[in-house]
């Protein structure tokens, strides 16, 4: 596997590499930015790629993205987490449609992207690398931004509906149009499943489901002047084997609904030179958990957040823009369970200003600072800075990049009444990278390489000795990065990526000093191809090779490192019509991405989709 990743890698830094489009970024800087703006490491995922590769999980696109490590406990719909550069999965920031979704009733105010899928997401911008300069607490190991899509001219609409193994089915509608000074768009998902066993060696199927809705209005009252409204919701049902211990078949269920909602007024002044954003954001998740189907819940989680976000962009001339702003926020975390219930809730407040600066041509300066004012741990400032720098008019750019990242403990680490620890202090980290962006021919080939080391310290972790949370010293997280995207004719797209990620334990004096940090694989590989023949039909392949991990700190419990190969294929009939479908684990490759949890096996899946 080692010698497979190391060969590809030494592949895509020989490939020459071609002229990228001026694509537009919202993730580093929180508006909108031509990608040669940009310092930092950033992949997007487009529509049309989230809809080529007919993927049901968020994750399974995720895993494609050099850096990028994710375990899931089971099959769709268990417990599921990302890692960023070998980040522990609690320290990546999520946003949906420009709302913080992280629960603070969460482990770690960690995301579970078990419950997220495709359906009505058609933009993912992953951003690598420390940035709580623009998100505050959280973003340590990064940014993963998530996008429904923006409303039609017109009137546009699209649906789809497939079925596969387990009695699965996945149906999908949305409907978006433009109408006088009103656009807006809305959309619902249907998943089920009969699953798989969620443990290892188990026998009994754990179904799921899965109901997922957006929608957005804009009200353009003048030109200079707003309104923005979305919303997004999920429910989740989901039978699971029981992990009080090795995950063994049982009765468990467990039922989330999740709410997002957010409202914002624009406006713009001085001839528009002056943008103003002023933004009431709230996510609620709640967590239910029963041993038995049908009886009430035996435990169960709340965590809400309160968000009001003031943003400012004062741009005087074309070399230069100013980002200023505020930002409130209200975590609330509320538990109930074995007779015993608890609750929290901190306030945090914030500024931050950021410099972009351009002192002359094919040259992007970023610089910037915030602070953020804990309500239980007082003040902490952070700084970031990255560059970009061109020197012939974006076929290349060098880009460098230092982020500051601060994590306050979560509301559960502190105040959960089994494992919580008052006495925990906020995670710091430092990350750096340097990278290099070339492209030729007209677009026919682009590549991408960086290199990156982030340094953590007081770094949260569970201690199975006191069944408690506390503060690892240090961690240090360091490796290459790179990816490649070639169209040698029209009809024909290939893109790959690896990744070496070393993520250790810096400790000093600690038994596992030196150790990996868990669930990270060194080594990742992803090749995607894709072929339009001449009347119609699409094929394509996705080749994903991940190697060996621990699952544990002591480094003891091995995981073993896995080939995943994937197959597709859609065909138009006519205008508005097409069929599809694809074959996952094509040569049902047994794996695990968390120990004792099992995963699908080969499995296959077909569909129609409608558009008008």
């Amino acid at each position: 596997m080692l010698k497979m990743g190391i060969s590809l890698a030494a592949l895509l830094a020989a490939t020459p590499a071609l002229a990228q489009e001026d694509e537009i970024i919202v993730t580093a800087t929180g508006i909108e930015q031509p990608r040669d703006e940009v310092g930092q490491a950033i992949t997007v995922i487009d529509a049309k790629t989230i809809e080529q590769r007919q993927a049901t999980d968020i994750v399974d696109l995720l895993a494609t993205t050099p850096g990028v490590r994710f375990n899931r406990n089971g099959s769709t719909g268990g417990v599921t987490s990302v890692s960023l550069r070998g980040a522990e999965t609690t320290q990546t920031l999520v946003l949906i449609d420009g709302v913080k979704v992280n629960d603070p009733s969460g482990i770690g105010d960690g995301y579970d992207f078990g419950h997220l899928l495709t359906a009505n997401i058609r933009r993912v911008e992953v951003l690598r690398g420390s940035n709580s300069v623009v998100y505050g607490s959280q973003a340590i190991g990064g940014v993963v931004n998530l996008m429904t899509g923006t409303p039609a001219e017109g009137f546009a609409g699209n649906a789809s509906i497939d079925y596969g193994y387990a009695d699965t089915l996945n149906a999908k509608a949305d409907v978006s149009g433009t109408a006088g000074i009103a656009s807006g768009g809305i959309g619902a998902a249907y998943y089920r499943t009969d699953g798989i066993s969620s443990a290892a060696g188990g026998t009994e199927r754990d179904g799921y489901e899965n109901i997922a809705t957006n929608a957005r209005l804009k009200l353009a009252f003048t030109d200079t002047l707003s309104l923005d409204l979305r919303g997004y919701y999920i429910y989740a049902d989901l039978d699971y084997d029981s992990f009080f211990g090795a995950p063994a078949d049982s009765s468990d269920v467990s039922k989330v609904d999740q709410y997002v909602g957010y409202a914002g007024v624009n406006l713009a002044l001085l001839d528009g030179k002056l943008t103003n954003r002023a933004a009431v954001t709230w996510m609620r998740n709640d967590r239910d958990y029963y041993f038995v189907r049908g009886t009430d819940p035996d435990y169960g989680y709340s965590g809400t957040n309160l968000r009001f976000e003031y943003e400012g962009v004062y741009a005087p001339v074309d070399q230069a823009k100013l980002v200023f702003g505020y930002e409130h926020e209200r975590p609330d975390y509320d538990y109930f369970g074995f007779g015993d219930t608890a609750s929290a809730k901190i306030n945090i407040d914030s500024v931050y200003g950021l410099a972009i600066v351009k002192p002359f041509t094919g040259l992007a300066v970023t610089g910037g600072l915030r602070h953020d004012d804990h309500s239980q741990f007082g003040g902490a400032t952070t700084f970031g800075a990255n560059a970009n720098y061109t020197p012939n008019g974006g076929a290349t750019n060098i880009r460098v990049s230092y982020g500051e990242g601060f994590k306050a403990p979560s509301l559960y680490q502190l105040y959960d009444p089994w494992s919580g620890n008052r006495a925990l202090t906020p995670e710091r980290s430092k990350s750096y990278d340097v990278g290099l962006d070339q492209s030729l021919a007209g677009g026919r080939a682009q590549l991408s390489v960086t290199a990156f080391r982030r340094d953590t310290r007081n770094q949260i972790n569970y201690d199975y000795v006191t069944y408690t949370y506390g503060n690892l010293d240090r961690t240090r997280a360091k490796g290459v990065e790179a990816s490649v995207a070639l169209k040698p004719v029209d009809a024909l797209t290939v893109t790959g990526s690896y990744s070496y990620v070393d993520a250790r334990d810096r400790s000093a004096g600690a038994a596992t000093y030196g150790n990996r940090l868990a669930r990270r694989a060194a080594n990742a590989v992803s090749l995607s191809a894709d072929y339009d023949w001449f009347f119609g039909l699409s094929t394509g392949a996705t080749v994903t090779m991940v190697g060996d991990s621990f699952d544990d700190a002591a480094n003891t419990r091995r995981l073993d490192g896995y080939a995943l190969v994937g197959l597709r294929a859609s065909l138009p009939v006519g205008d508005h019509l097409e069929v599809y479908g694809r074959i996952d684990n094509l040569f049902d490759e047994g794996y695990a991405t968390a120990y004792g949890y099992n995963t699908f096996g080969r499995a296959a899946y077909g569909g129609v989709r409608v558009r008008f």
